[in-house]
């Protein structure tokens, strides 16, 4: 979005819930994403790069988590 006022009257979220409802969504895609990369470096029995993306798909994992408990506290509105 390139208009810096949009504070959900347009998208009916505001601003901070859509941006933490993105953050998770880029998370658990980057930790689907990081499965194949995964396959891939232990298919060309690469085992310091699997263990670096194991790591980032952790990584990404408990970032959707901890987003999503924040998420879902806002939205309940606590």
């Amino acid at each position: 979005m390139t208009s810096g006022t949009e504070t959900g009257d347009v998208t009916g979220t505001r601003d901070k819930d859509y941006n933490l409802i993105w953050y998770v969504e880029a998370c658990l895609s980057n930790a689907l994403r990081l499965e194949q990369y995964i396959q891939d470096a232990e298919r060309d029995k690469d085992n310091e790069v699997a263990e670096l993306f194991r790591k980032a798909q952790s990584d990404s994992r408990k970032g959707a988590e901890f987003g999503k408990q924040l998420l879902r506290s806002r939205l309940n509105g606590g």
